[in-house]
């Protein structure tokens, strides 16, 4: 695989609570120039994000409901529109787990529905916590993503329980039949890591290393 079609699968993360402004400056001036899929930034810095980023291809995703995802009614949309209207080109949200755990599927559903249809332009992912959930759990939470319409699956915040796995990655794709793509995200530290996710079938992946795997890679085609 060349480092140019790795990188644009995947997102390269920046979500520690405690970086800076500074960190965040960094950051974006070290990734830009490697094609990733999307800079990955909490939504108070997608604004000034953007206006570093005006005039180069790279695109910003950030999160929503993150990383516990029990926030009332209409809090995620309210924050997915404001990070969209700042710059965001997609969006990761983390369902209700709460909810969902209680059995209540419809109500999940429509949260994601709602952000999926009122930000048409805009690439959702879901991020399910399979950490938290059983195998048929995570097999219904996908069903609940395919029928609100959002275009990922994503395993993981990589702030709870649980990363992402092989055995995860394998059961979505299975689940999914090719109707939703899956991000893998959480615990991918490295190359091998990275492309045993490939392999099962993720389709984009969550990292912060995303750098450090480029750059592995290239060494290794320079061998």
């Amino acid at each position: 695989m060349e480092h140019i079609t790795l990188a644009a699968i995947i997102d390269q993360t920046l979500l520690k609570p405690e970086a800076t402004r500074s960190d965040i400056a960094k950051f974006i001036e070290k990734s830009a120039p490697y094609g990733f899929a999307t800079l990955c930034l909490p939504p108070c810095h997608v604004k000034e994000a953007f206006r570093m980023l005006k005039g180069s291809q790279a695109k910003i995703s950030t999160v929503t409901g993150f990383p516990l995802g029990f926030q009332s009614e209409g809090i995620k949309l309210l924050e997915a529109k404001k990070a969209v209207d700042d710059g965001a080109a997609e969006v990761d949200m983390v369902m209700n787990i709460s909810l969902f755990r209680s059995g209540e599927y419809g109500a999940v559903a429509d949260e994601i529905s709602g952000v999926v249809h009122a930000l048409p332009d805009t690439v959702v992912k879901v991020i399910i916590e399979t950490g938290f959930l059983t195998d048929d759990e995570k097999i219904k939470a996908l069903e609940a993503s395919v029928s609100a319409g959002a275009q990922y699956v994503k395993t993981s915040t990589g702030f709870n329980p649980g990363k992402a796995t092989v055995h995860d990655v394998l059961l979505l794709t299975k689940a999914a039949a090719g109707r939703i793509k899956i991000k893998a995200s959480g615990g991918i530290r490295g190359l091998e890591d990275a492309l045993r996710m490939i392999e099962a079938g993720a389709g984009r992946l969550g990292t912060s290393a995303g750098a450090d795997i480029i750059e592995e890679l290239t060494a290794r085609a320079g061998m």
